[in-house]
């Protein structure tokens, strides 16, 4: 589970929710298929257990005050939702997971140098693998009669309680997840969709881009935003590179970010021509939203889009074929045809309750296409 965290949060195509302002995939979903091979679980039990973790992490997440908060990272909450999955799919009683969740929030990792620091490329990140990590030993623990604070989220001053539990049972959060399009911080998504649209609809060509404003809301300014990334991460978090990478070598660049884009000197010196600076207006929408404006300059004239919802929240979303490729695109030179097709197919076995081809074939080795 902490492997397969590690791996789902590194590559930054992880999904989240922008209500949690972060990302319950890469945690919950390795929790619960490694307990679910261990407990042989089957599908629908699985399903389940996934939803119910989401619905714990998220509204763990969406009940602080994000205004206040010296970081978003996901690390501090996902293992909470990786607990209540865990313990439910496990068969623990109300009881146990009540403990499994609060001994996972007080062990969460604190991530104390992630408001400040700006040494990119180390392996800690959001913290995600350790918070599963966590997560599962809080189970462990529990089912053991090992005890946590009950009252974690009774503190007013951190948690908001209606956010906690209104609506609980009316819906699913799941659903309202989003997906990325693109291996990067969400935060930079709204900008690359502006300036795709810019290319395609204003018949722009990369190359006659003499600069590029952004104007978005402040915290997407506190990233590193480096215009030359000296690692991947660094380049996951610049909104500049991203940019400047997805108008150069299209957007199958970003998915995921390659380590020779890193010395790619064009797409450096475009990231260089990438101006960044707050609109109000969309500054006010955050974190409901995460918005856009992105105006390119040419010889030739100006051109501007705001967008507002970019691709893949759930109420732009990325249908299955967009899923499907962004599969391909993300795995192409990893899988070959064959490999590429069981996983699918493994995938699909799931809609019939089977979930032991996934574990089969997630199992097996690599067979590099080519």
């Amino acid at each position: 589970a902490f492997m397969n965290s590690a791996i789902a949060s590194m590559l930054d195509l992880d999904d989240g929710h922008r209500a949690a302002a972060g990302h319950p995939g890469a945690a919950i979903i390795p929790a619960v298929l490694a307990t679910a091979e261990t407990y042989s679980a089957d599908a629908e039990r699985a399903f389940v257990a996934i939803a119910l973790g989401y619905e714990i992490g998220i509204r763990i997440a969406a009940a602080r005050d994000h205004k206040k908060l010296e970081t978003l990272v996901t690390g501090p909450w996902c293992g909470q939702g990786a607990a209540a999955a865990a313990g439910w799919l496990r068969g623990l009683s109300g009881d146990e997971i009540a403990q499994s969740i609060a001994i996972a929030g007080a062990s969460a990792p604190n991530l104390m140098a992630v408001a400040y620091s700006r040494v990119m490329g180390n392996h800690l990140k959001e913290g995600i693998p350790w918070a599963t990590a966590t997560g599962l030993a809080a189970v462990d623990l529990s089912a053991s009669g090992f005890t946590g604070p009950l009252d974690l989220f009774d503190n007013a001053q951190i948690f908001d309680r209606s956010a906690l539990t209104n609506g609980l049972g009316d819906g699913w959060l799941i659903d309202s997840i989003y997906f990325k399009p693109y291996a990067c911080c969400r935060w930079a998504h709204a900008a690359i969709d502006a300036l795709l649209q810019i290319l395609a609809e204003d018949h722009v060509r990369a190359d006659t881009i003499m600069e590029m404003e952004v104007r978005t809301f402040g915290r997407a300014l506190r990233l590193n935003n480096d215009r030359n990334p000296a690692n991947l991460e660094a380049a996951q978090y610049s909104i500049p590179f991203c940019l400047a990478l997805a108008a150069l070598r299209g957007v199958d660049a970003l998915t995921p970010i390659k380590e020779g884009s890193l010395a790619d000197p064009e797409v450096v010196a475009l990231a260089h021509r990438v101006k960044l600076g707050i609109a109000p207006e969309l500054d006010a929408m955050f974190s409901q939203a995460v918005p856009a404006y992105v105006e390119v300059t040419t010889g030739s004239g100006r051109y501007s889009r705001t967008v507002v919802t970019p691709k893949g929240e759930a109420a732009n979303p990325m249908n299955q074929r967009d899923l499907e490729s962004k599969f391909h695109t993300a795995t192409a030179g990893l899988m070959d045809a064959r490999r590429s097709a069981d996983v699918l197919a493994a995938v699909e076995s799931l809609r019939g309750g089977n979930i032991v081809p996934l574990h089969g074939t997630l199992a097996t080795a690599l067979t590099p296409a080519g």
